[in-house]
């Protein structure tokens, strides 16, 4: 009687799973997370930093040190002192001007939001290695450059965006000047105040110093 071979069983392959593993694994994030991250917190840290150095908010607002100046160039020899020892105070009362009227404007408010979002997300901190693609057409970076330039002129010029901006900010320098000319510097901060280079955005300046080599090494 002939032998009969044993039925061969199926088995699986347990290599050929995972195949489809890889291109998940290897995905990488929209922006580059780490340098994002960076400048974030330079900008939180520079914040902070020059919050601090702000001047008693009750001193700000002394009613007993106001007093009409003598002449325009008194006027602004007081713009000028005053600038230079409540600076960051200044700083922070033109913002909560601008801020406000961003707020009352939703519609400004909106526009700008997306204006600074497109280029933080779209140009600033995409990994160079990951083009952007619309509609199967690849964009280089110069062309996304183009295109935000473009959609920031839209913003700023036929939108309300610019007038807003411009109007806050012109309220908020009318209203430092008023109080710079109308409130009489004493010696006491005169002994106390930082040197003359130390300028009224200062600290923004140094934040931006501080923050261009993350955005640098985000577009290599």
């Amino acid at each position: 009687m002939a032998s009969t071979a044993p039925p061969v069983l199926p088995i699986s392959n347990p290599q050929t799973v995972p195949s489809a593993a890889p291109s998940s694994v290897e995905s990488q994030p929209p922006i580059a997370t780490p340098a994002f991250r960076n400048f974030v917190n330079q900008i939180t840290d520079t914040v902070k930093n020059g919050l601090s150095k702000r001047r008693p908010w009750a001193e700000l607002a002394d009613r007993s040190a106001l007093s009409k100046p003598e002449s325009i160039s008194d006027a602004a020899v007081r713009i000028r002192k005053n600038y230079s020892y409540f600076k960051v105070n200044y700083l922070t009362v033109a913002t909560a001007i601008v801020g406000f009227s961003l707020v009352t404007h939703p519609f400004s408010l909106v526009f700008l939001l997306c204006l600074l979002a497109s280029w933080l997300f779209l140009y600033l901190f995409r990994p160079t290695d990951q083009p952007i693609v619309v509609f199967g057409r690849t964009f280089s970076d110069r062309e996304t450059l183009g295109c935000l330039i473009l959609f920031s002129i839209f913003v700023i010029f036929l939108t309300d965006v610019g007038s807003v901006l411009v109007s806050a900010m012109m309220v908020g320098v009318a209203l430092i000047c008023a109080h710079g000319a109308f409130r009489a510097p004493e010696d006491l901060f005169l002994d106390e105040q930082e040197p003359a280079a130390t300028g009224f955005l200062s600290f923004l300046g140094g934040a931006a110093s501080s923050a261009a080599p993350a955005v640098i090494a985000a577009r290599v």
